[in-house]
């Protein structure tokens, strides 16, 4: 039998997976010490997973070929699946690097055997192949600063010096991670290309397998290319619990594993045999009418890779994001695709004036609904959307337009899956986890990883870095930081700002470094990529350069803005209140930047409603369309739709973000294909009878000259060439001369804008003084009350406005406005 997905056949095959509910040979997780340390070892320390002279890491002189083509192999697919039996009686001691830090202070085993094998331990984990990769082709070179001094934190925010002591332990633990890679694993550099390692190496000579599975007691590779035959491809361990098996290429030069044909790790495991997708694979796919996926051996011929043909844009100085989902993405109720949304969403996206595209769900998952957040295959593309091949060519096209790609990275938790995923991938709980009650995220049901172990640091790093390096994203949104950066993960915690929320023992040390480390990386190698973190609890430091004592990311996402315009909703209008959307907009750190949203994917999900929807409810099915006789209700929600982005965006950080369909206030909202859900405790879910039609982008609505949703999506496109035009949000110049509560006027300036909002509902205000800061001539750029916008015209666009210098709100000069009610007009200042 043989499947399709986006044009390509795949054969499928008949999966036994036989996984005992019992866990044996479980390791504590209290534990605080380095306990992969050895003195036994030459090196002194024992690393999993870690090459050493000697280990079965040296019979391998592969040289790593990427898998990027357009076309995948049909694998013959005449044979069935053998299953070995057996039993797991034995207690198998996992060997897991535990790098878990509070107060320990650590010590490594200096002594070295031999300064031969100290010096050449850079090489051998880049392997043999690597380095005959790099003999053939020079790369650009690439270096990791090394750290700072991280004391700077203490002259931007006084305040941490309460804190010092953590904050300083933080910074030298985060010290001693880098010194330590430095010295057994030849740097950051190095030691994020475990992906040249581990899974499948193909070289002139064959493909060597390595897994990290310390848990199991036996292993064997299976797939299509040996009839499923667990005693076919036996795999050795070595000390350090990675498993390695070679496949010599068949006796015709061929590939010993056909491009496109199934694979996956047969084990015998502490809580029985079971079959799992390698932990490294590139591409992973699920057959029709299965459950289980199946790891896809991605590796196609040379004259069929894709190759990059345009440069990847440089960042720019404002970020405006949209943020999409490929497999919603199209006005049909279905999957959409990576080439649909390459060949008509990119070019909706640059219209619109966006500079950047976000792309959630792109690592693989199981469970479409998650939102592409239970993830399971962390370096494989997911096959819903199509081929590796086609993301590179819709990433590629991205570039073409100028726009950059950011991808939503999920390095905060893991799917609980077992089939599919890490969970249990060994047999044991604490493999890639913590264990117990502490490796659970209860509201998430999913699995958190155990940053303190080495090869979780060396997976994830590496990971990061696979997705900048083989597919040219040019940065990430990191998903539920928060969650990481404290064992509470932010569930049912109230951030006040006190600073002992962040500096306590409430803080996940290991975590943060991580954080550190992978930040370290991204600004080191690629100077040019984005990283932005998703914290709500609003972390001290968090968007300050590593060297200087702070977490590293570029952005914050101000993720307490949305929150308040949820809580405006609720309110009549006569009870907003100007100085609390002021105060919510504008509350942020210093020299810390934000990218401000006033609604993402998280309020447009079924259970919540989009702004939109708050503000027009049903009226939305029967009043949208302009030859029918519009409503109260439609009029106020189109006014203060286009008044809450764009005050948003003008006072609410130095980049945008919108969920795409937002822009012009697409109804209803987001609710996934799924079924009856039935609870342990007997409650039941009802289901959507797997239905897309909530699962869509309807983008022609946005389009239809014939209804109002086309004037939302005009001002939002005037809202961002606006932007790209004065760059408001990262100019220096910022300054909130009124905040009005009688007559509901906020007025703001921003370089050399002038931004008066009206939110009273009915007054509106003729001959208005409003305060600058420069002398001149004013004229209108932007007018949400235009026609154009669905407005009703108010304001006479033709008008000049020369300023006085009459003293008004603290600032020198001001000019006379009209101001109508629920209108928003920006003012340039008109240099000639």
């Amino acid at each position: 039998m043989a499947f399709a997905l986006a044009g390509t056949l795949f054969p499928t095959a008949r999966t036994s997976v036989s996984v005992g509910s019992g866990l044996e040979g479980q390791r504590s997780s209290g534990g605080v010490h380095l306990s992969f340390l050895s003195r036994k070892q030459a090196i002194g320390v024992r690393l999993a997973g870690k090459i050493i002279a000697g280990s079965s890491y040296d019979s391998d002189p592969a040289s790593p070929t990427v898998a990027t083509t357009s076309k995948v192999l049909v694998p013959d697919a005449k044979s069935d699946f053998v299953s070995s039996s057996g039993d797991s009686t034995s207690d198998t001691e996992a060997v897991l690097s535990n790098l878990q830090k509070e107060t320990t202070v650590i010590t490594i085993e200096e002594k070295v055997e031999s300064d031969k094998e100290q010096t050449s331990i850079c090489t051998e984990i880049i392997g043999e192949e690597s380095m005959r990769t790099k003999e053939a082709v020079e790369e650009k070179p690439r270096f990791v600063p090394p750290p700072g001094m991280g004391q700077r934190i203490y002259e931007i925010d006084p305040s941490l010096k309460g804190h010092r002591s953590h904050l300083d332990n933080r910074y030298s633990q985060y010290k001693k991670m880098r010194e330590m890679i430095d010295q057994h694993e030849g740097g950051l550099d190095a030691f994020s290309r475990g992906y040249e390692k581990f899974g499948f190496q193909h070289s002139a000579n064959g493909i060597t397998y390595r897994e990290w599975a310390p848990g199991a007691k036996w292993a064997s590779l299976i797939g299509d290319f040996n009839n499923w035959n667990p005693n076919a491809n036996v795999m050795t361990q070595n000390e350090y619990g990675v498993w390695e098996t070679f496949l010599p290429n068949n006796a015709d030069g061929s590939s010993p594993i056909p491009h496109g044909s199934r694979v996956k790790i047969h084990m015998d495991t502490p809580s029985g045999i079971k079959d799992s997708i390698p932990a490294w694979i590139k591409f992973s796919v699920q057959a029709p009418g299965e459950i289980p996926y199946n790891g896809i051996y991605y590796d196609p011929p040379e004259e069929e890779k894709y190759v990059f043909q345009h440069p990847q844009p440089k960042a720019p100085k404002s970020l405006r994001i949209y943020e999409s989902h490929v497999g919603m993405s199209s006005p049909e109720p279905k999957i959409n695709t990576y080439v649909s949304f390459r060949d008509d969403v990119l070019p909706r996206i640059k219209r619109l004036g966006y500079n950047a595209v976000q792309i959630m769900a792109i690592q693989e998952h199981s469970y479409y609904a998650s939102f592409g957040y239970h993830v399971t295959n962390f370096f494989a593309p997911s096959s819903r959307f199509g081929t590796p091949d086609e993301l590179k060519s819709l990433i590629d096209r991205a570039h073409e337009l100028g726009l950059l790609v950011l991808m939503d990275i999920v390095h905060s938790h893991a799917s609980n899956n077992v089939l599919d995923g890490l969970n249990q991938f060994d047999g044991t709980d604490t493999h890639y986890f913590h264990s117990g009650s502490r490796g659970h995220h209860w509201m998430w049901d999913s699995r958190l990883f155990n940053y303190g172990s080495w090869e979780v640091v060396r997976f994830l790093l590496s990971n990061a870095r696979w997705w900048l390096e083989e597919y040219k994203f040019d940065g990430f949104r990191f998903d539920g930081v928060t969650s990481m950066m404290y064992t509470h993960h932010g569930l049912a915690v109230g951030f006040t700002g006190n600073y002992n929320e962040y500096f306590g023992y409430d803080s996940d040390l290991d975590a943060v470094v991580y954080l550190m480390l992978v930040n370290d990386l991204i600004h080191g190698l690629y100077p040019e990529a984005v990283t932005i973190g998703e914290d709500v609890s609003g972390m001290p430091t968090f968007c300050i350069p590593v060297r200087d004592g702070g977490v590293g990311f570029d952005y914050r996402l101000h993720m307490a803005i949305p929150d308040k315009w949820i809580e405006m909703m609720k309110l009549k209008d006569e009870d907003w209140k100007m100085g609390d959307i002021v105060h919510t907009l504008t509350n942020r750190r210093w020299l810390e930047k934000c990218v401000a949203y006033a609604e993402s994917h998280d309020q447009a999900l079924v259970g919540d409603k989009t702004i939109a929807f708050w503000l027009m409810d049903k009226d939305m099915y029967e009043s949208m369309a302009l030859d029918r006789p519009s409503t109260p209700r439609i009029d106020r929600g189109i006014a203060l739709h286009k008044m809450i982005r764009l005050i948003t965006m003008g006072l609410g950080g130095e980049g945008y973000l919108n969920f795409m369909g937002n822009e012009f206030g697409h109804p209803e909202w987001i609710d996934f294909p799924r079924g009856e859900q039935r609870l342990p405790n007997g409650a039941v879910i009802p289901g959507n009878n797997y239905s897309y039609d909530k699962c869509r982008r309807m983008f022609d609505l946005g389009d239809a000259d014939y209804l109002r949703y086309r004037g939302m999506q005009e001002f939002d496109q005037a809202m961002q060439h606006l932007e790209e035009k004065y760059g408001f949000m990262t100019s220096e110049h910022q300054y909130i001369s009124r905040k009005d509560e009688w007559d509901k006027i906020i007025v703001f300036e921003r370089g050399n804008l002038v931004f008066v909002f009206n939110f009273h509902w009915t007054n509106s205000y003729f001959d208005y003084r409003v305060g600058c800061l420069k002398p001149g001539k004013y004229k209108v750029v932007l007018d949400s009350d235009d026609k154009l916008f669905g407005g009703f015209g108010r304001i006479d666009h033709e008008a000049e406005y020369f300023s006085s210098d009459d003293l008004y709100d603290n600032r020198p000069r001001s000019f006379l406005v009209y101001a109508p009610s629920r209108t928003a007009v920006v003012y340039a200042l008109c240099e000639e």
